[in-house]
């Protein structure tokens, strides 16, 4: 498997509720953790209603938190619809995970992987956990696509291990759903 690339730029997207701003924090403790320099900004104006929230994830010797048109080397979708409202960040032949029970239509140029977290997040008894399936699916997703993330499964298990330690249950939950996306994402085809 290749190395990571030392600079990474992750565009995470969803809407207010959805722990968007939870995952961003976490993979930027985990660039942290592995000693890597990291970049978050993030828009949530109207999150508290629904609406939509992108964070800016850039991971590597940046100066700057924005990630500009047709640089992000992958998406994280939360919200099926904010693939039309974000593809514009994609660069080309970046990976695109998202949230959907199909697979969504998607025009231009890049690779396209999806999972129905949310069927999956209730199916396991952890409704609010979809973010995290979704991250492990990717992670997951990616590394076995000889994409290699910034971080291992591992990595971020660990940053969770440190994060929630005096929170067991909460902890348990978390892991689980974040192993259901692992294991989806072992058996992902594009």
């Amino acid at each position: 498997m290749n190395a990571p690339s030392a600079k990474q730029q992750i565009i995470v997207s969803g809407v207010g509720g959805q722990g968007i701003l939870f995952i961003t924090r976490l993979l930027a403790e985990t660039a942290i953790y592995k000693g890597l320099p990291v970049l978050t900004a993030e828009t949530h104006g109207m999150a508290q209603r629904g609406g939509i929230v992108v964070s800016h994830l850039k991971i590597g010797g940046f100066s700057s938190p924005l990630i500009r048109p047709a640089m992000a080397d992958a998406l994280l979708l939360l919200k099926e619809e904010n693939l039309q409202n974000h593809f514009f960040y994609l660069k080309p032949g970046g990976m695109v995970v998202v949230n959907a029970p199909s697979r969504p239509q998607m025009t231009g140029d890049g690779k396209l992987l999806w999972i129905d977290a949310a069927s999956l997040a209730k199916v396991a008894h952890h409704p609010k956990a979809v973010n995290m399936i979704l991250v492990g699916f990717a992670i997951s997703s990616l590394s076995r696509l000889d994409k290699q993330p910034f971080c291992s499964p591992d990595d971020i298990m660990a940053v969770l291990h440190q994060k929630l330690a005096v929170r067991e249950k909460l902890l348990k939950s978390i892991l689980s759903a974040f192993e259901v996306g692992l294991a989806r994402g072992e058996v992902v085809n594009i």
